[in-house]
């Protein structure tokens, strides 16, 4: 089925449902496929490919709402899905703000192009794709004879869908992916530290080497060896970039419409307040070419737009869905993120680290949990003790606990350097004065 196609069976089912009785529907119809492929000893450990076809259907009737998929694309049989559909939203609750996104959000120009889609995906030939596993894992055998257990990995996305909703909206989005990576465990005296990294683009010819790769993986292994607790007490913390996610996702949840109508966030009434460090400054940025959180409408269909969330630390917008957003009588502006950004400071790791006179560089988070209601959080970490600018031994099984109101004002400096392989392209972080728990 082509991309006609499929936006045809979606126009066909939004009038279908509606002949039914349907007062507004949305339809998507699609296609994915993807690649997994595991590879240890040289010999392949795991080898899958999927393939899945299908229909999602939103059905509102009088207010009423429900969700439906299927992967049957027969056109008898989704006549009767359709149909079915239809009547049974019949018989649940009305809600006044279940209703499909007012046109005027909808995106005016679905033209640009972000450059997410690489047009010879299906030329990526098996043989091409398991050599690529196998050099990751050659790769990271070689760097040292403490290493114990090497795999390689490679993986692929292709994915295309046809938006329509019965109020004006239909947008059509194609995507790929490729990742590939290796994950190390190295042998030490009383424990089997353990090491990954992996990388991708949304283009093949973009990917990162085999050879980046598979040294990084056993590089993130090896550095772990010696691993100890130290005693507890106030360290500068520094985050390494790709970890930083995980604290950043303390606002995202808190700042959802969902979560504000729940009353479950502690940034409720906190538009135009300082909820962290002047250094702090989050953009949430859909329009990266080639940015693996890049899209032009959201999986609503609200257009997507470049939002500051946080300026210099002030709390400056919240994430608001179509739902929720009515419930609270706000704006709809896109309920999930995109690509984040921020801005940037001016030195990488190598030379913030430096002008660490006692500090912890924290490399994992280890488990743990962050409260949306009240901003508490605890995590495990481990990491490596930094003194007079170096790093002298490696760290675990460490705690840092807290509010995250008074945790994001000790944010002192961002680095240039933000991680490529995510969505979220977060920098380098120093923190000062954080509490750790260790012995």
């Amino acid at each position: 089925m082509n991309t006609k196609e499929r936006k045809d069976m979606a126009i066909w089912a939004v009038e279908y449902a509606k002949k039914q009785g349907a007062s507004e529907v949305a339809a998507s119809v699609y296609n994915s496929r993807s690649v997994e492929i595991e590879v240890r000893e040289q010999k392949i450990e795991k080898i899958k490919e999927s393939t899945t076809n299908g229909l999602s259907l939103n059905i509102y009737r009088d207010h009423k709402y429900s969700g439906h998929s299927t992967n049957n694309l027969n056109k008898k049989d989704l006549q009767k899905f359709v149909k079915e559909a239809v009547e049974a939203t019949k018989y649940l609750t009305a809600d006044e703000y279940r209703e499909l996104p007012d046109p005027s959000l909808y995106p005016e120009n679905l033209e640009k192009d972000l450059k997410i889609e690489d047009r010879g995906y299906i030329s990526v030939n098996p043989e091409e794709k398991v050599k690529i596993a196998k050099d990751i894992e050659n790769v990271a055998r070689a760097q040292s004879d403490k290493i114990i257990s090497a795999t390689g990995g490679y993986s692929d996305d292709y994915s295309e869908s046809v938006k329509v909703h019965s109020n004006g909206f239909v947008g059509e989005r194609v995507s790929t992916s490729f990742w590939a990576g290796g994950e190390v465990t190295v042998k030490d005296a009383d424990a089997r530290p353990e090491g990954y990294h992996w990388g991708g683009s949304r283009f093949y010819k973009t990917m990162p080497t085999t050879d980046e790769l598979g040294k990084q993986a056993a590089q993130n292994a090896i550095r772990k060896l010696g691993q100890t607790k130290i005693k507890s007490g106030k360290y500068d913390m520094l985050i390494e970039n790709r970890s930083v996610g995980r604290l950043l996702y303390m606002f995202v949840g808190p700042m959802s419409a969902r979560a504000l109508q729940q009353k479950s966030s502690y940034l409720e009434g906190m538009l135009g307040k300082q909820i962290a460090s002047p250094a702090l400054t989050v953009i949430d940025d859909p329009f990266i070419e080639g940015g693996f959180g890049s899209r032009l409408y959201d999986g609503e269909g609200i257009a997507s737009k470049e939002r500051v969330m946080i300026e210099k630390g002030v709390l400056k917008q919240y994430y608001i869905d179509n739902y929720y957003g009515k419930k609270l009588g706000m704006q709809p502006n896109g309920g999930r993120t995109s690509n984040i950004r921020f801005d940037l400071g001016k030195r990488n790791y190598d030379a913030i680290v430096k002008d660490i006179k006692k500090g912890i560089f924290v490399t994992s988070f280890n488990g743990g949990n962050s409260n949306s209601t009240t901003g508490d959080f605890s995590f495990g970490v481990s990491g490596f003790l930094v003194e007079n600018g170096q790093l002298v031994k490696p760290v675990n099984e460490m705690n840092i606990s807290g509010n995250a109101n008074l945790f994001w004002q000790k944010l002192a400096e961002l680095g240039n350097d933000p991680y490529k392989y995510s969505s979220m392209l977060s920098p380098t972080m120093l923190f000062n004065d954080i509490d750790f728990s260790g012995l």
